[in-house]
């Protein structure tokens, strides 16, 4: 495959940074969807920052608070520059513990004010459930209080991709809201949210979950009309239990999360600051091209075993494929093998993969899969093991 062969030296540079890649050469990591692996970069930079400056923000006048302080803001101004953000003075970056935290504060703190009775809201539920839970939760606790807001089901293609033309006709005087996915987590599509502002119109808010995309694809704020975007720190090479919410605030009231914040998670933040330098340096375009050949490689293998069924939309499987969408994240199921049973038997090869239902929401897939998500430091190589494997258990049954 042409992108493999072109990047292989990129690759192996970036590979070579990863110590608990390179530290089990055995092993091959295969779910980056879950939590991605951090570069020795990161693992300094937090170390630094504990033993030299450690100090709570904003809260001290001493320097290494002052320092701890002024860090956290030019982590939110370097995600700003991540995002391309068009217009930074007007928004705002929250810090928040991941994806599921900071929609469930848009949720709570920003929507639910906003919301009369009669409103409509249009949110996927075929995604991840940290993108519908939420949306539902407010619109239950409107409704105690006597305000009904309709909750109405973002539509799908054959592709599972956003039906845009289904999507338009749902849309009326009473809609207040949109949420998305930048990345599907189980299917792997690119969702083309940068086709939802169109369909939208110029007034109705957009919220885009980017748990999946942020450093596997480029997202550029300055053609992408949304107006929240909200990702997991730990999914982008950042340390667990750090995430944001960038805010646009030019549709609606300007966002602010409700309740007094606490301390923030420094370390976290100082993580995140780096990863997306990392990130940056590396350059996603490249990262894009990478896993999505590396995806291809999968998919083409798996279309010549007969026991397996690869999840989401077919015509998208084949490296010639010019509906090649797939975004890191390939999920597939054998036809007599139950897929929790596959995921152990591909531990044992040492094969780390995901297998169960993947978090989704109540319309999305019922039956669990085996998830095979990529990222920088996964090789042609450890996709050729793991078809290796699999294709020893088609022969079998």
């Amino acid at each position: 495959m042409a992108v493999l062969h072109e990047l292989s030296l990129w690759q192996e540079k970036l590979r070579a940074q990863f110590p608990i890649i390179v530290g089990n050469p055995d092993k091959a990591y295969l779910d980056s969807a879950a939590t991605a692996q951090k570069p020795q970069v990161v693992l300094d930079a937090v170390m630094t920052y504990l033993a030299t400056g450690n100090a709570n923000a904003a809260r001290g006048t001493y320097p290494w608070a002052n320092r701890t302080t002024a860090r956290i803001e030019q982590t939110r101004d370097r995600l700003r520059r991540f995002l391309a953000d068009p217009d930074p003075a007007r928004s705002g970056v929250h810090f928040v513990s991941g994806t599921t935290e900071g929609l469930r504060g848009i949720a709570r703190d920003w929507l639910a004010p906003q919301l009369r009775d009669g409103d409509e809201i249009i949110v996927p539920f075929a995604d991840h459930a940290a993108n519908h839970e939420p949306w539902l939760e407010v619109t239950g606790l409107l409704r105690r209080q006597g305000i009904t807001v309709h909750v109405r089901a973002m539509p799908y293609d054959a592709a599972f991709d956003y039906d845009t033309d289904r999507l338009a006709g749902m849309i009326n005087e009473r809609t207040r809201f949109i949420a998305a996915t930048h990345v599907h987590h189980v299917y792997g599509n690119d969702m083309n949210v940068q086709r939802l502002r169109a369909v939208a119109g110029p007034d109705i808010p957009i919220c885009l979950d980017a748990a999946q995309g942020i450093g596997h694809l480029p997202l550029s704020l300055s053609t992408l009309d949304a107006d929240f975007v909200v990702f997991s720190g730990h999914k982008a090479m950042a340390l667990p239990g750090v995430g944001a919410v960038w805010a646009r605030n030019q549709r609606g009231p300007a966002y602010a999360a409700g309740g007094w914040a606490g301390s923030p998670n420094t370390s976290g933040i100082i993580s995140l600051a780096t990863a997306l330098e990392w990130l940056d340096s590396a350059g996603t375009d490249r990262i894009a091209r990478w896993t999505a050949g590396l995806g291809a490689r999968l998919t083409d293998g798996l279309r010549t075993l007969p026991s397996y069924e690869v999840l989401g939309c077919q015509a998208s499987l084949s490296a010639a494929s010019a509906l090649q969408r797939r975004q890191s994240i390939i999920a597939f199921r054998h036809r007599s093998i139950a897929s929790n049973d596959l995921g152990f038997i591909l531990a044992a090869d040492g094969l780390m993969v995901r297998a169960d239902g993947h978090c989704q929401a109540k319309s999305g897939e019922t039956t669990a899969s085996v998830r095979v998500s990529l990222h920088v430091y996964n090789t042609a190589e450890e996709v050729d093991r793991l078809l290796s494997v699999l294709a020893g258990l088609d022969r079998q049954f």
